[in-house]
């Protein structure tokens, strides 16, 4: 078609786009009733891309030689960027079907009947460019949502990790999609290497735990890996699950708190635990930071210190004196039954029990080296506290 022709025929369709828009509008409001749903300035916003569109294809029609534009722009540039948000990629797919149908009929009317094919034609071929340009808008909007929800999800884990037990965490968590569904740990460990490798696997850690039934936010922190777990039964199997995602070293589960607005608590011990696992060469792979809690009094944890004094060195001291004399000459007899026996001058079956009971007080069994080094640094502070009338860290 001749360039004057084109544009004669172009302006005849400049004429049509206020009747098409109206008509498309129409046609949706009565075949589609999520639309009747949207608010008046959503569906003012579609009457605009939808105009924005049609005057777009008169503008390629015009000069047709040239290649499609670059339709993202052209008709979605105006649109609010929670668009995508509002309407489904399936609901857009049929809002375009729809108004390229007006558009093969509406348009070809428009003009004289010997240029209605070739107008037909351009419409269809503007309609597949068009279906890209959709595609491509949520896509972009998938990509810029993921990057926000990282974000998100990055600073929730960071006012954990502060202690921020502000109500704004649990919102903020509610909208990553966290459920309040019971007990909460937190597991920190190194961050996988090499760096790349870090990119997915908070994804990856997330996707594991819900396979497991927890709900989980998670976030890389300069060289180590923060979980935060929900839902916990067992606090065990609740690190074993999302284990594999941490990096070589050891992987320390704090202790289990009942909300996400406590979950600081279980971090301060996490993160504290696996400042001191170093202290312990033989450390498993997967350890608790209650295990650790010889390390980290003498890491200088006050936490640690206290929960030694209270929950093992006070237990002993209320439980009779002849507990603590039999423990401290077992420790100091090399852990030999016997011997303690004799520094006593009672029967060695009278040290069995008493270590028995020592055992079921203290949940440890002096018998065991590990058991042993943690009762006595639980000893010793007891004592120094004691003997100052404070904590030994005070």
């Amino acid at each position: 078609m001749a360039t004057a022709s084109r544009t004669k025929v172009a302006r005849q369709l400049q004429g049509a786009v206020g009747d098409l828009t109206k008509a498309s509008l129409a046609r949706m409001e009565r075949e589609m009733p999520w639309f009747g749903e949207l608010t008046a300035e959503q569906r003012a916003w579609i009457g605009m891309i939808l105009q924005a569109g049609y005057n777009s294809f008169i503008s390629w029609y015009r000069s047709a030689q040239a290649p499609p534009p670059p339709l993202t722009t052209e008709v979605f540039g105006n649109a609010p960027r929670s668009f995508a948000g509002v309407i489904t990629l399936q609901q857009t797919v049929a809002m375009v079907r729809l108004s390229i149908e007006v558009a093969e009929v509406e348009l070809a009317r428009a003009v004289a009947p010997e240029h209605a094919a070739e107008v037909r034609e351009s419409v269809l071929r503007y309609g597949r460019e068009l279906a890209f340009a959709t595609a491509d808008v949520y896509a972009h909007a998938a990509e810029m949502r993921g990057a926000w929800d990282a974000r998100l999800e990055a600073l929730v884990v960071d006012s954990v990790m502060r202690g921020e037990g502000a109500d704004t965490v649990r919102t903020r968590a509610s909208a990553l999609g966290w459920r309040e569904a019971g007990d909460v740990v937190v597991v920190v460990g190194p961050a996988p290497l090499p760096e790349g490798a870090r990119e997915a696997v908070v994804d990856d850690l997330r996707a594991t735990a819900r396979q497991a039934g927890l709900e989980a936010l998670g976030s890389v922190q300069g060289d180590r890996l923060v979980a935060i777990l929900g839902g916990v039964s067992d606090p065990d199997k609740a690190g074993a699950a999302v284990e594999a995602h941490f990096g070589d070293g050891p992987v320390v589960v704090g202790p289990v708190v009942d909300e996400l607005l406590q979950a600081h608590r279980s971090a301060t011990d996490a993160v504290a635990g696996l400042r001191a696992a170093a202290g312990w060469p033989a450390t498993p792979r997967l350890v608790t930071s209650e295990d650790l809690l010889a390390e980290r009094a003498l890491d200088d944890d006050p936490i640690a210190r206290r929960d030694l004094v209270v929950r093992i060195y006070e237990p002993l001291r209320d439980a009779g004196h002849e507990l603590l004399e039999t423990l401290t000459a077992f420790l100091d007899q090399g852990g030999t039954v016997e011997g303690t026996g004799r520094v006593l001058f009672v029967h060695p079956n009278t040290v069995r029990y008493r270590l028995r009971r020592i055992h079921d007080v203290t949940g440890l069994a002096p018998g065991k080296a590990r058991d042993a080094f943690t009762l006595r640094i639980a000893l010793a502070l007891g004592r120094l506290r004691e003997t100052r009338g404070t904590d030994p860290d005070g």
